[in-house]
Formats: C-alpha cells, structure tokens, sequence
C-alpha cells in the first residue's frame, strides 16, 4: 500500500509590518496560546535600534496574557546581569507592555538533546519551568557569528542560560562563561548546537510553541551588538510557521532570491549569511528531525 506524502508546513506571510497584522498572522497558525504564555524576544543591546519595538508587539503580547522572556547573555554588554538586563528592558520600552522575566536570574536546569552530535544537553533558564506556551517572536537579521538570526537562534541562544550560552557558542567545550572565547572555535559545530539546543525546546513545549519572524531593520548584525551596521534592505514583512526549518529557511529565500535595487540592498546580508555558513544551522536542524526547509507560502494579505 501506498504511503501518503507528507504535506508541506504553511509559512504564512504578510507584508504589512503593524500590530494589527502581527496579531492577524498569529491567528492564522491556529495554535492558541493558553496557560502561562512566554514571548520570546530580544530585548536589544543598549544602543541598539533594530530590536522589535514594544509598539509594535504589544498588542499580540496583551491578547494573549504573555510574559516576555529573556537569558542573561555571555559575552561584553549591559545585559549580563540580571540587574542592569532589566534597565535595559525598561529602557526599551519593554516593562511598559508586560512583565519581564530574566528565566536564568535564579539559575539554570538541563533539558534533554536527541542530537548529541557537540552538545549532550541543553543548559535553560530556571524559569523556563513556569510557562506552558511559548511564542517564539524572532526578528530576523544577520548575525555576527551565525550568520543570521531567525526563529531557531531565538529559542537555542536566546532560551539558553549565560552558561547555556557558553555551551553552544562553544559546541559542547564548557558550560561555563569564563574563558569560553580562550580557544579555537568550532564554527559548524556552533551552528550544529544551535540546531541540537532549538529542537530540545520545542521538544520540552511539543504541540505548545509556534513561531513569528518579522523581517525589519535586517542589519547584518544582531540586536546583541550595540553598534550594528545600517541595514541596507528595505522592512520586509511578517512571517509564521509551526515548524521554525521552514520559517527560517523562508526567511533567507526572500533574502536572497529577491532583486536589489537602490535603496534595498541584499548583498551585505547575503554575504554575511553565506561567509558564516549560516544555512548550515538550518541544514543540521532539517537533518536531526526538527521541521522541514521545504514548505507551502501562503499569503494572508489576499
């Protein structure tokens, strides 16, 4: 007998940036968020302009009862500690719209990983215990040692603890922050871990997490660094999935199948993606079974 293919996951679509269709595209997945509700976002690196803006995610945040949530990071910054991350939270706007949680503030716990390829397990924060729902809201950009950031950044780096981090950035090296840049780096075997540490948390939610790019302020650089490069590409749109491999993947395909023009520039990001081998976090994961890079756009503006 005959097996039936797989359907293809929709990646839903809409070119207008607004809160309006933020909470539009969200519907369109057909995943509620009930229970304790976690929004994934970054809260920007003080100095930073291109983290999404709380106008613009408050509305969804509100809707659906969220906290948004947030790890130290693990690297030069103000967002190190729990004290001056939550200034910086404040700063952007983000207290005003919900309540912060810095998950890692009062420690960190291990989740299992399938794929023990670098790392043997994912280092989270405390807190993550707390929700039963995650939003994964990424923006999408480029990323100094990614390459990119997208869905699958937000929910591996962005879940994991400052030690957590550690372990990533260092492909299973250590787990702790101190000394974690003192030797060579494993470049594959990061973006591998990447992959490894994305798919433990959606194993730890399962059917209760779904997945939000906006594609604005696309700078080569990420919302961790301070001082990012001017983006060269004109604001893009929303996307949303429930697999986050064919988020991420369509996100870099409108990147660079798209034509440049004056004013919108794709080549900065491109080459950024491609000189870090950013597609290979989005390759590893496909391979480990966390989604699929092929997948069915649809437009929600029609």
């Amino acid at each position: 007998m005959a097996i039936a293919a797989t359907a293809q996951p929709k990646v839903y679509v809409t070119r207008d940036i607004s809160p309006e269709s933020l909470i539009k595209i969200y519907e369109a997945l057909g995943r509620k968020a009930e229970g304790r509700v976690a929004v994934k976002v970054s809260t920007g690196e003080a100095g930073n302009p291109n983290y999404l803006q709380p106008s613009l995610i408050g509305g969804l945040v509100k809707k659906v009862g969220g906290i948004i949530v947030e790890c130290n990071t693990a690297y030069g910054g103000r967002r190190g500690t729990v004290e001056e991350h939550m200034r910086v939270a404040e700063e952007h706007g983000f207290t005003k719209i919900a309540k912060v949680d810095i998950m890692d503030a009062e420690g960190e716990f291990r989740i299992p990983v399938r794929d023990t390829t670098n790392i043997k397990y994912d280092l989270v924060g405390k807190n993550l215990k707390n929700y039963d729902f995650m939003i994964n809201l990424a923006h999408f950009k480029g990323h100094p040692m990614g390459g990119l950031g997208g869905v699958i950044k937000n929910q591996s780096i962005g879940v994991a603890s400052a030690n957590g981090k550690a372990y990533i950035h260092t492909a299973g090296y250590q787990d702790k922050v101190e000394g974690m840049w003192n030797h060579t780096q494993n470049q594959d075997g990061f973006l591998e871990s990447m992959a490894a540490a994305a798919q433990a948390v959606a194993d730890y939610f399962g059917d209760r997490i779904l997945y939000i790019s906006v594609m604005n302020n696309m700078s080569v650089d990420c919302d961790c660094v301070a001082t990012p490069e001017k983006p060269a590409l004109k604001d893009y749109g929303i996307l949303a999935s429930l697999d986050p491999v064919a988020l991420d993947q369509a996100c870099v395909d409108i990147i660079f199948n798209m034509t440049a023009s004056e004013g919108n520039d794709n080549a900065p990001l491109k080459e950024r993606i491609s000189s870090r081998h950013g597609t290979h976090t989005i390759e590893h994961a496909e391979k480990i079974g966390l989604g699929s890079r092929k997948y069915t756009l649809v437009n929600i503006d029609r």
